[in-house]
Order: structure tokens, then C-alpha cells, then sequence
């Protein structure tokens, strides 16, 4: 969720365009080796299970709510910048009616240090409407139901069923994107291929934690430019060609 300028802008209900994941960089520069056979994703998932048994989202929220206009509003911006417009936020706004009555001109006041916040300010006075007048002021716990939100997409409705209502799913960003093709978990070349890919191959003793495992992994060790295989847990196990010393 790194910050940077979108190429384009959608215009279905507020949604934003997704970007080319920094990851096809490396599909593009090295011919992608066979992914690891099943009894490998079994040993990572356990090895990162062993070094993180209850891994936690970087976003701060206080209910399902919150954790979804936190997840909207990290759109091509980094989880501390979110995080620090989102402080003055929710103390002000922690639910659809109070965001509603906050108007978007003060959302947008509070998350203007964020990217494209003209934009995700009126997805979410937006999103707090429909959930109002659709749902009672209640985050529906159904993928289609959550989809069809301004500024929400299969990403953010998956991030949404997983974290707040521990639903077995598996939201790919451009860390999770990277990671799953650089070691290679499977190869795919877009992220919603490469979600379905996931979800399948995931021995479901891990699944509900993976999205947690695998975007902390390319967030703090198999990072983008240099990633920093001295001191990744799985490092015999990864095919990626190009580790570092």
C-alpha cells in the first residue's frame, strides 16, 4: 500500500482504478521458476505461523466500520499515513450515521494529508449512506453486498470479511502479489488471479491468517527493491533467483 499517484481513476460508484502491482517488475526481468509443491506451502505457512501465531492488521480501527473506511482510504497510501489521518477521524466519526452528520467537507479535512482524499472523502460519506439506508448501519458481511460500495472493490470487501468477520479469504496488494510470485506460491498476472490461486492452494489450517502472513513478509522482509533474504524464514524454501547476500 505504498503512497503513490494513481495511472487512472474509476468512475463506477467512486471506485478507484487498481495500479500495476510493483511486482510485475519481476515477472518482467526473470522468467518465473515452477511454483513450490504443496508440501512446501504446508512448511512456509507453518514457519510463519511459528514466528507470528497471531499476526495483526498495521491499520488501527474499533469495529467493523471503521476497518472498512480504514481500508478504503489506504488506496494507494501507506497504512502510518492512514493511520494518522484516521485518529482525528474516528474520534469524531466511528459510525455510518456520525460520518453522515460530519459531512464531507470535514472528512476531507481530516484526511487531506492522504492521497486522492477529495476522492475517498465522498466514497465514504458515500459508502456511509448506502450502509444507513441499505444495511441499518450495519457492515454487511457478504462479498457482493460489500463490493458494490463506493471505493470498494473484491480487495477491500475481502480485507473487510476476513478481518472483522473471519472470513477465510485472502485480499491481494502488491506485497501479497510480489511475495506469492516471487517464491513462487503461483504464478499469475493479475491480482485477482492470483487471489483465487491462493485461496486454493492455502492448506486450510492457514488460510484465515495468510492475507496477515504474506503482507507482512513483502512489507518488512521480501521487499520490493532489495529484499532482505538474510533473514527470511524461508529462504531454503523460496525459488526467487535473484536473493540478496
Amino acid at each position: 500500500m505504498s503512497a503513490r499517484k494513481p495511472s487512472a481513476v474509476g468512475t463506477a460508484r467512486g471506485r478507484l482504478a487498481p495500479r500495476l502491482p510493483v511486482a510485475a517488475l519481476d515477472a518482467a526481468a526473470t522468467p518465473a521458476p515452477e511454483p513450490v509443491d504443496p508440501s512446501t506451502v504446508e512448511e512456509i505457512f507453518r514457519r510463519f505461523r511459528e514466528a507470528s501465531p497471531a499476526p495483526v492488521s498495521d491499520l488501527k480501527y474499533t469495529n467493523p466500520f471503521t476497518l472498512l473506511v480504514a481500508v478504503v482510504l489506504s488506496a494507494q497510501a501507506t497504512d502510518k499515513g492512514v493511520n494518522l489521518a484516521t485518529a482525528g477521524l474516528f474520534a469524531a466519526a466511528d459510525s455510518p450515521a456520525k460520518m453522515i452528520d460530519l459531512g464531507e467537507d470535514r472528512v476531507r479535512h481530516f484526511i487531506r494529508t492522504i492521497g486522492l482524499f477529495n476522492t475517498k472523502a465522498k466514497n465514504v460519506v458515500a459508502l456511509s449512506r448506502i450502509l444507513l439506508e441499505e444495511h441499518g448501519g450495519e457492515v454487511p458481511s457478504d462479498l457482493e453486498a460489500l463490493r458494490v460500495l463506493p471505493g470498494v472493490g473484491i480487495k477491500t470487501a475481502s480485507v473487510v470479511l476476513n478481518v472483522a468477520f473471519g472470513v477465510p479469504r485472502i485480499a491481494v496488494d502488491t506485497h501479497i502479489f510480489r511475495v506469492s510470485n516471487r517464491i513462487p506460491l503461483a504464478v499469475a498476472g493479475t491480482t485477482d488471479k492470483m487471489q483465487a490461486k491462493l485461496e486454493a492452494l492455502v492448506p486450510e489450517p492457514y488460510l484465515l491468517q495468510a492475507h496477515h502472513w504474506l503482507i507482512l513478509h513483502g512489507r518488512y522482509v521480501c521487499k520490493a527493491r532489495k529484499p532482505d533474504c538474510p533473514v527470511c524464514t524461508i529462504r531454503d524454501l523460496c525459488r526467487f533467483p535473484d536473493k540478496t547476500a
